[in-house]
């Protein structure tokens, strides 16, 4: 992942650079970026949990973090082995490691894992998706698997870190709307479509402005709850990345998507990138977040 080896980790003072190079990513290819950013996230984590373990030019790290109670670690001596089937798994046959949630007797934790035969296989056939195809978000079959614990009990949520790896996806959303904007711009003409242009900047521009905001906000305070400030930043970009999609179809009609092999991958890629968000259970969040700790306004 030579696109994101020297990117620099949230709350170093550069988040803002972290956050424009993946976004600059994103706007190249979604499903780079999608790759990317998993293996940038990886390494935050390890730092933000002193994982000590070894690390290489050559290793690919995903996070594979979704229904963690699909597997079971199982400690034995001084040693934690893994076992049950996990979806969602971006770069399933390309990770040569992952970060990986699971049902500990103690509660669930977060294990590194070498993505490896016998103990960890990509099942065939469970990522059919048009959208997001290259992203090979397969489901693996962990048998066995050797596994090195990565913080303690819950260590990987209760951190202030995973809520700055959220606004990272963030800036991939922003930056994959960008990208199906730039059509719009080059071919946009007469006053129905140049309409449609201005309401993207709009959009475009307050998508930036709270990935700016957000990054200042983490550099200020990199030890500080970030939920809040997360949540409100995701569903920003995710509101404002789905409305492009929508006004860039609107404006140049099915013509770019029935002949631009380019474009039509990007929206395809994009709108299923977009469906990590929670949407409204995102939203009914932020209500009862703002309800504990009113906001600014």
């Amino acid at each position: 992942m030579h696109e994101v080896s020297d990117l620099p980790l949230p709350g170093s003072g550069r988040t803002l650079e972290r956050f424009e190079r993946l976004a600059a990513l994103a706007r190249r290819d979604p499903v780079l970026a999608r790759l990317a950013e998993g293996h940038a996230d990886a390494v935050a984590i390890r730092a933000e949990l002193g994982d000590t373990g070894p690390a290489g030019p050559d290793q690919r790290w995903g996070v594979w973090a979704a229904k963690p109670a699909s597997v079971t670690a199982r400690p034995d001596g001084g040693t934690w082995t893994l076992t049950g089937d996990r979806p969602w798994c971006s770069g399933a046959g390309s990770c040569t490691h992952a970060l990986v949630t699971a049902a500990a007797p103690d509660g669930v934790r977060l294990f590194a894992v070498r993505n490896s035969a016998p103990w960890a296989v990509p099942l065939d056939g469970t990522w059919p998706a048009v959208g997001m195809a290259g992203s090979d978000s397969r489901t693996v079959r962990f048998t066995d698997a050797p596994a090195r614990p990565v913080g303690g009990p819950g260590a990987y949520v209760g951190r202030p870190g995973f809520w700055h790896g959220g606004v990272g996806v963030a800036a991939c959303w922003y930056g994959g709307a960008t990208g199906v904007a730039d059509l719009l711009l080059a071919r946009a003409q007469g006053p129905h479509a140049l309409a449609h242009l201005g309401a993207v900047d709009v959009l475009l521009s307050a998508a930036r402005a709270v990935l700016r905001e957000a990054a200042a906000r983490i550099d200020a305070e990199p030890g500080a709850d970030a939920e809040q400030l997360a949540v409100r930043v995701r569903c920003t970009v995710e509101s404002a990345a789905a409305q492009v999609i929508d006004r860039v179809g609107r404006a140049l009609g099915a013509g770019p998507l029935g002949h631009d092999g380019a474009h039509a991958r990007r929206v395809s890629d994009l709108t299923v990138y977009l469906r990590q968000s929670h949407a409204e259970a995102d939203l009914a969040h932020l209500g009862e977040l703002l309800k504990e700790d009113p906001p600014a306004w």
